[in-house]
């Protein structure tokens, strides 16, 4: 009898030190252990590993099934610098997958009765030019604007000059060249054409209509309700990013870190840094209408109307459909919301298949991974 209870002490003392060794071992590694039971984690691990090494750049990845998760992990190092390895709380740049959050900033706003999405430019800002006066702020939410891309204006002016030479641009900055120009590409709601000048513009928009700065605006009215903690628009020399990843690029084998250009400092189109913890938090909030009911966000998910077909070079065909920050054409006959984002040493993908409970997330700080392709892998192994 007491044979068989040492026994038994001694295997649950080799099971205790064998878990410790399995946590020992995660920590140190770049691909943090994350116990799964859904029979797909293997599938979607099988995608991503082989294309990341530790001592590299590399990605994090996200996928929930009605409202739980199925896989998180990181894989590769966020910093080259430091070493340290990418997991749920390192915190990417999200390039143009701001805009969903610039658009439900506007659209808090309208809620409380200080924006209406019928407004033109020229009511919120009297001096802008004539022209201003039909452009809506729903033509800026869904790139039907016509404005010009404050990137060539910048590139005309700065022609000739080296990245280093060029100052970082604002919001603030681009809503002065919008003044300075005399009109659009196209008469406003006739065509559609993605425009990062436009989210910029309208997040001078918010802060006029908020009397806030933009940065804290979403803090205050996003961020915290949803205890995004370490989610923020980037502002430097005003705020910090923790556990931030830096963005990468790799010329002739060599990894640099391309993290800052001179568009790197707007942040109505592409500032917001966060983590997959807290896009998780995001996910369940535009699952279960946290911030705003289904009918205050029925706008922003309805497809522009315009006179004739536009193409999304994207989707490679078929009429645009775009609403409020967020695309909104289905992919193999299921309803998704999705946005890509890309910035300079950044790729990002979130795509949510609304129908089916599935939201797939990608975010990478090197440039020659494509998260929208890596992202339709993965749902392909859960569409039917």
């Amino acid at each position: 009898m007491l044979s068989r209870l040492l026994l038994n002490d001694i295997r649950r003392l080799f099971g205790a030190l064998f878990g410790l060794a399995l946590l020992w071992g995660s920590c140190g590694s770049s691909q943090p252990a994350w116990a799964s039971d859904d029979p797909h984690a293997q599938q979607i691990g099988a995608i991503f590993a082989p294309l990341v090494s530790r001592h590299k750049p590399g990605l994090a990845v996200l996928v929930r099934l009605n409202g739980k998760t199925v896989f998180k992990r990181g894989y590769g190092s966020r910093d080259l610098r430091s070493g340290a390895p990418i997991n749920a709380r390192s915190n990417f740049r999200l390039a143009s997958c701001t805009k969903q959050f610039t658009a439900m900033a506007v659209l808090l706003l309208v809620h409380d009765g200080k924006l209406r999405l019928d407004e033109t430019l020229a009511d919120v800002f009297p001096e802008f030019p004539a022209y201003g006066r039909a452009i809506t702020l729903r033509n800026l939410l869904n790139h039907t604007s016509g404005l010009a891309a404050y990137e060539d204006l910048m590139d005309k002016t700065y022609a000739g000059k080296s990245c280093q030479e060029i100052p970082q641009i604002s919001d603030a900055g681009v809503l002065e060249l919008m003044e300075k120009q005399t009109g659009t590409k196209f008469p406003p709601g006739t065509a559609w054409e993605y425009s990062n000048s436009g989210y910029c513009v309208l997040a001078k928009v918010v802060e006029k209509a908020s009397g806030r700065g933009f940065a804290d605006f979403l803090r205050r009215r996003i961020f915290v309700p949803l205890k995004m903690h370490d989610t923020l628009a980037y502002e430097y020399g005003k705020n910090q990013v923790k556990a931030r990843a830096y963005g990468h690029t790799q010329d002739a084998g060599t990894w640099l870190e391309t993290d800052q250009s001179p568009t790197s400092a707007t942040l109505g189109d592409g500032g917001v840094y966060s983590s997959l913890d807290d896009l998780r938090k995001w996910d369940d909030a535009l699952r279960r209408q946290t911030l705003l009911s289904e009918a205050a966000m029925r706008p922003a998910l309805t497809p522009v109307a315009l006179p004739q077909d536009f193409h999304s070079s994207s989707e490679g065909g078929g009429p645009v459909k775009y609403g409020f920050g967020w695309f909104l054409d289905p992919y193999r006959g299921h309803a998704r919301l999705w946005h890509s984002g890309e910035s300079i040493g950044f790729r990002t993908v979130i795509e949510r298949f609304t129908s089916d409970g599935l939201t797939i997330i990608v975010l990478a700080n090197r440039t020659d991974l494509d998260p929208s392709a890596l992202a339709l892998k993965v749902a392909d192994l859960f569409l039917r």
